[in-house]
């Protein structure tokens, strides 16, 4: 038995381990989610503790790579620090700007460890193959690629086995390209992260007992972030590596942080401000169950994965029809369709009126709130009944 299997291995066993230990510290410390708003799927209080669990299973990677170079001890210090900052979010609902500038701090202790990205490859048929970026600019460009993926899976973490099964199969698709292209020491590493996303998963998945918590899932998103740029020359395959390959295989949880970002900009809401507009939210709203929509979005997350694999292997023809492949079934779950977003404005309007644990400031406001409801699913089922009077009417003509 090799040390990667090894190294798989102890990782799924201390989070398998150490999982039931946070479940149990969970209520003691405050560190459970409340189903206080429409917004959570859950129905009861839940521990959301889980990201040391997954800390412990990734960090035993280190028995395997000593001695630490310099951009090992980079990344074991920056997930230590996220770790803490999405320990205290846990336990005291810190705010989002403070958790930001947790996540800087992170980017920035990569960056000084050699951690960056000097530059970017040259697609275009003039010009240098290369075209390497100022300290600057490294650093700049470092840090919103950091957070932008610790984000994307931050945002993606809402149903029971999401984030942490999406993590697992894009961590398997890095380890076959880590192979192919013999890159020991982030192959090391991701089968570390795999394994501890997997132990935790049997814990995880719906019904979940605990959910991984801003400490899981935004260290997943540094750890995937930063692992991928292991490497200090700069050269165009080790860009491609770095930030074109992991954008293809993290494709979903990109695109649904990006049509986050143009959802609320477009409704004058904040960035920082969730909602229920998200893809698996779509899914759920289409008919699905939880387990469904989560089993759905990993076989697009897969398809993916395959994607990047046939792209490093420069089939790049075969991969071009995944990616098409997987962006159709994200278009047709993306619920652009009008009948689907009211059906969501719909419940989440009845939801908002029924919920118990929602107080209105005033009489006037639970009135209008009502009028919002009615008006919501009275327009739903307008559609719907057009819908049915169209097909009645096709229907005759067909007969005709």
């Amino acid at each position: 038995m090799n040390d990667f299997v090894k190294a798989f291995l102890l990782a799924n066993l201390l989070s398998l381990v150490i999982t039931p230990v946070c479940i149990k510290l969970a209520p003691k410390i405050g560190a459970m989610d409340i189903p206080k708003d429409n917004r959570r799927v859950h129905k009861k209080p839940t521990p959301r503790f889980g990201g040391l669990a997954i800390y412990a299973g990734f960090i035993s990677t280190a028995i395997f790579l000593r001695p630490l170079d310099r951009q090992l001890v980079g990344v074991y210090a920056a997930a230590t620090l996220m770790l803490l900052v999405g320990m205290a979010d846990d336990i005291w609902d810190i705010p989002a700007k403070l958790k930001l500038v947790g996540q800087l701090a992170c980017g920035v202790i990569l960056w000084v460890d050699s951690m960056q990205i000097r530059g970017m490859a040259n697609f275009l048929p003039i010009g240098p193959e290369y075209i390497s970026f100022s300290p600057a600019v490294s650093l700049v460009v470092t840090l919103i690629w950091i957070v932008a993926i610790t984000n994307c899976i931050n945002l993606i973490d809402g149903l029971d086995g999401l984030a942490a099964g999406m993590t697992l199969i894009a961590s398997m698709a890095i380890a076959y390209i880590s192979i192919y292209t013999n890159r020991d020491i982030t192959l090391m590493l991701i089968l570390g992260v795999a394994g501890a996303c997997l132990g935790f998963l049997v814990f995880n998945f719906n019904p979940a007992k605990i959910f991984m918590g801003d400490s899981g899932s935004n260290l997943l998103g540094l750890l995937l972030a930063s692992v991928s740029m292991i490497g200090d020359t700069p050269t165009k395959s080790v860009t491609l590596f770095a930030t074109i390959l992991p954008m293809i295989i993290f494709a979903v949880p990109i695109f649904d942080t990006v049509f986050a970002v143009v959802r609320r900009t477009i409704h004058h809401r904040s960035f920082l401000e969730a909602d229920k507009g998200h893809l698996h939210h779509r899914i759920l709203a289409m008919g699905f169950g939880q387990r469904r929509t989560v089993l759905t979005l990993y076989c697009i997350c897969a398809i993916m994965g395959m994607a990047g694999i046939l792209w490093t292997m420069k089939l790049k023809i075969e991969a071009i029809v995944l990616l098409l492949i997987a962006s159709v079934l994200i278009f047709i779950f993306l619920g652009i369709r009008i009948d689907e977003d009211d059906l969501i404005a719909a419940r989440e309007a009845a939801a908002h009126v029924n919920d118990p644990l929602i107080q209105y400031s005033s009489m006037e406001e639970a009135l209008r709130a009502e009028e919002a409801r009615e008006e919501s699913m009275d327009f739903f089922f307008m559609r719907e009944r057009e819908k049915d009077e169209d097909a009645e009417e096709g229907a005759e003509r067909d007969d005709k």
